[in-house]
């Protein structure tokens, strides 16, 4: 039987909590095989943003730039209890400045 196994990067944000309490967030790079082969990200930073229900950005928090290049850069978030509104709490990857991926989980009731 052949089995297809997949290449690359994946950006994962993990959120935990209920409601509008956060008490666990982290965000960061998973690489398997060839991807896990590359030089890395280098020139990085992971953000935090909160958005409310009309896309308005309302906090956020902004990663340190990490000037080495790094396979599986990856930063935790503070506890955010409560957020202040319901809206879309989100992590941010940029290399070199620009925005390279983006998640997004929704926070409602």
């Amino acid at each position: 039987m052949t089995v297809k196994i997949p290449t690359g990067c994946l950006f994962t944000h993990i959120l935990r909590g209920s409601g509008r309490r956060i008490t666990y967030q982290n965000a960061g790079v998973d690489c398997a095989f060839v991807g896990a082969l590359s030089s890395g990200f280098c020139n990085w930073r992971i953000d935090f943003t909160y958005v409310d229900t009309d896309n308005r950005i309302y906090r956020r928090s902004r990663g340190r730039t990490h000037p080495e290049c790094k396979i599986d850069p990856m930063r935790n978030n503070s506890p955010r209890t409560p957020l202040p509104r319901y809206g879309k709490a989100c992590a941010h990857l940029y290399v070199n400045g620009v925005r390279r991926v983006s998640q997004f989980h929704h926070v409602t009731k």
